[in-house]
């Protein structure tokens, strides 16, 4: 609970260090980074540093949570939380690096407030700060138990049984244990993380969705390899795993972990999905296939042709195989190579969808933003649609925006 006296100081101070928050975690990083780059070796992702999308999601985290204690000093923003934890834990984050953090970015808080950093004022975010903190701690710890990973050792060899090519850039991995031990549970839409060994010999980790079902011997994820557009460097990951990894090889995967996860309710499913989004959209139905459900399925996707469209005759087998379900394809060119699809971009106007139906999204966040506005406009109501990002969050699922 955070104390009277710090909720009216972290009221007082909040405009002052919200507006410095991306100053503040800018300076966070740089500093922490340059006397500790150990950090950067499998645990913190160099793209998203460099392009300051981890920067940003932290600030978005940090206003969330204080502007959460302020409206109730009791309050725990579940859906912030989770997002965050589960993401820790697929990354092995221990109880001992929130010391780290905590060190460094207060140093960064003092070096850009300067004097106005009164030891009240301090006091305070330290409240806020180590309410969030032991609030994830306690949910990390959870899922690490329930999970039965050691954090200290979360890592595990798989073996790569095959390679497909799903299109020009895009790619999946059939995966088993190199141990030769039954693969984890996992509930259909989870991620996996990958460490990867870079050219420069430091490791970088990708969370990448399952794409198989969660109860197969088998597991799969599927990679777009990202490309260098305008000042935005290459995916490191996703070319290199494109580049070198071939059947036979092993790799390095983290127990499956992820929020959103598909309930086992009996509603109207939409799953929702553009680009390479459709990776855990495949991962549910192909578990709903597994079990026979009856439940009914809409199939909603959008991408720039159906040659770019990833697992389409995954989708189309899967939509065939359940009792009822359907499809309908949303692509800006070349939608006549596609029986039945739709030319530009998704617009749910005239479709009859289903009523009070649960909502899976996944796709870039443009998209997810206009798909959540016409599902709304609709008549789903907002607490029926989740969403999952690929790399930091930074649409917090809390909000109504």
């Amino acid at each position: 609970m955070l104390s009277p006296e710090s909720a009216a100081v972290v009221h007082a101070t909040l405009p002052a260090v919200g507006g410095a928050l991306d100053e503040i975690t800018a300076r966070f990083y740089g500093t922490m980074f340059a006397e500790r780059p150990e950090l950067l070796d499998g645990l913190f992702n160099r793209a998203n540093q460099a392009n300051g999308e981890q920067r940003k999601a932290l600030a978005g985290s940090i206003a969330a949570f204080a502007q959460a204690l302020l409206a109730d000093p009791d309050a725990r923003p579940d859906a912030l939380l989770s997002r965050i934890a589960h993401k820790h834990a697929a990354l092995g984050v221990t109880e001992d690096q929130y010391t780290i953090v905590h060190k460094y970015l207060f140093r960064a808080i003092g070096d850009v407030l300067g004097d106005a950093v009164t030891p009240e004022v301090a006091g305070a975010w330290d409240e806020v700060y180590w309410l969030m903190a032991g609030a994830l701690i306690a949910r990390e710890a959870r899922l690490y138990q329930e999970a039965g990973v050691d954090p200290r050792h979360p890592w595990r060899q798989w073996t790569v049984v095959e390679r497909r090519e799903e299109t020009d850039d895009v790619v999946s991995f059939l995966l088993r244990p190199a141990d030769g031990d039954p693969v984890p549970p996992a509930r259909a839409g989870q991620y996996v993380s990958v460490r990867v060994p870079m050219p420069d010999g430091v490791h970088q980790l990708r969370q990448y969705s399952l794409s198989g079902a969660p109860g197969d011997a088998l597991r799969r994820i599927t990679v777009k390899r990202v490309e260098s557009v305008a000042d935005a460097p290459e995916g490191e990951v996703s070319n290199q795993l494109h580049r070198t990894v071939r059947a036979g090889d092993e790799l390095t995967l983290s127990a499956p972990f992820g929020d959103v996860a598909l309930d086992e309710s009996g509603a109207p499913l939409l799953l929702v999905s553009a680009g390479i989004g459709c990776t855990p959209m495949t991962g549910m139905l192909e578990h709903l296939a597994a079990i026979g459900s009856d439940r009914q399925v809409w199939v909603l996707h959008a991408d720039r042709s159906p040659a770019h469209h990833a697992l389409r005759a995954d989708t189309h087998r899967l939509v065939r195989e359940l009792v009822d379900a359907r499809a309908e394809f949303w692509y800006e060119r070349d939608a006549g190579a596609e029986p039945g699809a739709h030319e530009g971009l998704m617009d749910l106007n005239g479709l009859d969808l289903p009523a009070d139906p649960d909502v899976y999204l996944c796709g870039p966040l443009p998209f997810m933003r206009a798909v959540r506005t016409q599902l709304l406009a609709s008549g789903v109501p907002a607490r029926r649609v989740r969403y999952e990002v690929f790399g930091p969050d930074l649409w917090l699922a809390h909000t109504e925006d």
